[in-house]
């Protein structure tokens, strides 16, 4: 069966910023959603200034996994909907906060930290190296890659520690980062991936591409049994 995704973007750069428009004209969801269709994935896309920012009840329940890109308009997203895309992910959707996500609303109410990092823009050379060989999200990915010009993140990265630890990047100005973090939380699988300042054309590279395609294959809902809480009474006789 078919994973669906949903990819999220504020939409904003690109249409505020003409360097940035020449780069992904209609827009960095459309890029990602295209490479996730090729793989023939089932995908749709949201952008903020929809009504419910394009993230109702409707669209959410028939969504897998969410890809989420934010940056400048954090603080716009409704707390209704944060709460709502919680929800689901802790009752199994999947999600993924891409690059400056980190910030993002629900990527903190799901981590419960500040997410905060080091940054500089600088148009370094990025190198990203597999630590965890053999998971499922960096399968057909080589030892290391390169991104030519990236946004430097450097660590402290104030998250809590992650499940796995899939990437880590060094950066030409010397920093390192935890570029490839996994986390579950309730149902719910989640990643975090570092690349993709909107500034350089990060998601048309073929190894980007892939890891986001391996981790929406990687998040989507599995199928075992739902979690009972509350009073129960005994399996067993009790004396």
């Amino acid at each position: 069966m078919s994973v669906s995704v949903t990819v999220w973007n504020e939409f904003r750069h690109e249409k505020k910023v003409e360097a940035i428009a020449k780069i992904y004209p209609e827009g960095i969801h459309t890029v990602i959603a295209n490479g996730l269709n090729e793989a023939g994935l089932d995908v749709r896309t949201a952008t903020l200034d929809e009504p419910e920012h394009g993230l109702t009840k409707e669209v959410l329940n028939k969504t897998d996994v969410l890809i989420w890109w934010g940056h400048a308009a954090h603080g716009e997203v409704s707390d209704e909907i944060v709460e709502r895309v919680y929800g689901r992910v802790m009752d199994g959707m999947g999600l993924i906060c891409l690059h400056s996500a980190h910030y993002s609303k629900i990527f903190k109410k799901c981590m419960g930290t500040t997410c905060n990092l080091k940054w500089r823009e600088a148009g370094e050379k990025e190198r990203l190296w597999v630590i965890s060989h053999g998971h499922p999200i960096v399968d057909g990915i080589p030892e290391y890659f390169e991104i030519p010009q990236a946004e430097m993140y450097g660590e402290c990265f104030d998250i809590p520690e992650p499940d796995e630890l899939v990437l880590i990047s060094w950066f030409a100005g010397g920093e390192v980062f935890r570029s490839g973090c996994c986390f579950h939380r309730g149902k719910g699988r989640i990643f975090y991936f570092r690349p993709g300042h909107e500034t350089y054309p990060i998601y048309y590279q073929a190894e980007v591409m892939k890891i986001i395609t391996n981790a929406a294959k990687w998040a989507a809902p599995g199928s075992g049994p739902a979690p009972v809480f509350g009073n129960r009474q005994p399996l067993e006789k009790l004396e």
